[in-house]
């Protein structure tokens, strides 16, 4: 069964446990825009499709973001104190089931930053990545210049945000780029991953996710993904999982 749904820049649609959104203002380079910015918040906000296992974020083009459209900042409709960038990226990380981004190009500022911020990045060998607003005599946000920090490193930090030059998706740790690929191989790269994922049980998916995405201090409280593991653990699919694998067969998830 497949769903799909649009906004004038942003298509989502569904096939099977695979949700796709996807990018489509590929003549601005997919400048994000604060429809769309609002579009893809709510796209990642809330309770996901029972079915769903991951979401695909995708673009048309030969760019795959370059950041907050510039027309709209000369206009002021982004203003000092309110980031939708923030927003967004808070609700990817915020997202209870993984996140794929596909990089067939450059991500530049926003879209860098939108990157960092899923669980996993497939891209061509040939795609860059990058954060320009130094050249333009603007600074990140605080957090996402610090996320980008704590994702590659002090000395990469330093090449992305102060010289503002672009660097190939290759040389990024895997931690930021999963696996960088000829064009001819990213499909395949990408359909082998999504398919691992789907078969994983949802409720196992979910306690990941969120243990990974908690913050990193021991102090720091952990109560609700321990509810989270605990329920998952104790879950039909959990018993499902443990038969399947002493009987050598595949396992039959429901997502209970």
């Amino acid at each position: 069964m497949n769903d799909s749904q649009s906004a004038s820049e942003i298509r989502i649609e569904r096939e099977g446990a695979i949700r796709t959104v996807t990018l489509c203002r590929a003549e601005k380079r997919n400048a994000l825009t604060l429809e769309m910015f609002a579009t893809l918040t709510d796209a990642f906000t809330g309770e996901p499709d029972p079915r769903e296992r991951a979401t695909v974020l995708r673009a048309e083009g030969s760019v795959f973001c370059a950041g907050v459209d510039l027309g709209q900042r000369a206009e002021g409709a982004v203003r000092e104190g309110e980031s939708p960038l923030e927003l967004l990226c808070a609700a990817l990380r915020a997202y209870p089931l993984p996140v794929v981004a596909v990089l067939t190009g450059a991500a530049v500022g926003g879209g860098f930053m939108l990157l960092t911020h899923c669980d996993f990045v497939v891209a061509v060998e040939d795609a860059n990545v990058g954060n320009s607003a130094v050249q333009m005599g603007i600074v990140p946000p605080w957090l996402l210049s610090r996320h980008v920090l704590s994702a590659v490193g002090p000395g990469l930090a330093r090449r992305l945000l102060l010289v503002g030059d672009l660097v190939p998706a290759a040389q990024l740790d895997p931690s930021v780029v999963t696996v960088a690929v000829p064009a001819e191989e990213l499909e395949d790269e990408v359909q082998a991953l999504l398919a691992r994922l789907a078969g994983n049980a949802p409720l196992s998916l979910r306690a990941i996710k969120a243990t990974i995405d908690a913050e990193r201090h021991e102090h720091a409280s952990h109560d609700e993904v321990d509810a989270l593991i605990r329920v998952a653990q104790a879950s039909e699919d959990g018993k499902e999982g443990v038969a399947a694998r002493r009987e050598r067969r595949p396992a039959r998830f429901r997502g209970r």
